[in-house]
């Protein structure tokens, strides 16, 4: 039975896996492969698409392990990315999904738009997961913004391991986030408040 003491960091088991410890990239896998699998379903939508990602995130992790610099990061950060550029490349490639590549031609350009209380019970509410009507919305965020909410509210990342992810500078994560927040509040008036008006308009 395999067990993972205090002692067992990712870049402690990193450096057995290195060594030849298959037992150690089991351990890796366990570790990570619910929080990749989540990641990327988010992103995507896709179940069949997050299976299959995460499987090529731990190949690339077991045939490529000389990519990976702890100097330069965390091991989950490194493994973010990888599926993260995975996944990207993947739909890009498959045009039934193409729509979740759209970009409104809107990122960056608006700093940060603090909006107080509501932008915290919007946080919340994003990291509960408690909405249909929430989901289709993220799924609508322009793909930067999106990336910049899922890793930030629902994977809980730090905004440096974020910016590792996303492959960008840590204001750049901030302002897509705030950005992101914003659309996305805007995208669940519009759904709240749509249905009203069409059944007045009834």
């Amino acid at each position: 039975m395999l067990r993972m003491t205090r002692t067992d960091t990712d870049d402690e088991l990193f450096t057995r896996m290195r060594a030849g410890d298959e037992s150690a990239f089991t351990l890796l896998y366990r570790r990570w492969q619910g929080a990749l699998f989540r990641f990327v379903l988010r992103l995507s939508g896709s179940a069949e698409v997050a299976e299959d990602v995460v499987q090529e995130v731990f190949l690339v992790l077991m045939r490529e392990m000389c990519t990976y610099d702890p100097e330069r990061g965390k091991l989950a950060s490194y493994l973010y990315g990888v599926a993260r550029n995975k996944l990207w490349r993947r739909l890009e490639r498959e045009r039934p999904f193409v729509e979740l590549l759209a970009n409104d031609g809107s990122e960056d350009q608006d700093g940060p738009a603090p909006y107080g209380h509501r932008e915290d019970a919007l946080s919340k509410l994003v990291r509960e997961e408690s909405s249909a009507n929430l989901w289709t919305a993220i799924r609508g965020l322009p793909r930067s913004y999106r990336e910049a909410v899922i890793s930030c509210d629902l994977q809980e990342l730090s905004y440096e391991d974020a910016a590792q992810v996303l492959e960008c500078p840590i204001g750049t994560v901030r302002s897509r986030l705030h950005r992101g927040r914003r659309l996305l509040a805007e995208k669940l008036l519009r759904q709240e408040f749509e249905p009203g008006r069409q059944a007045a308009a009834g």
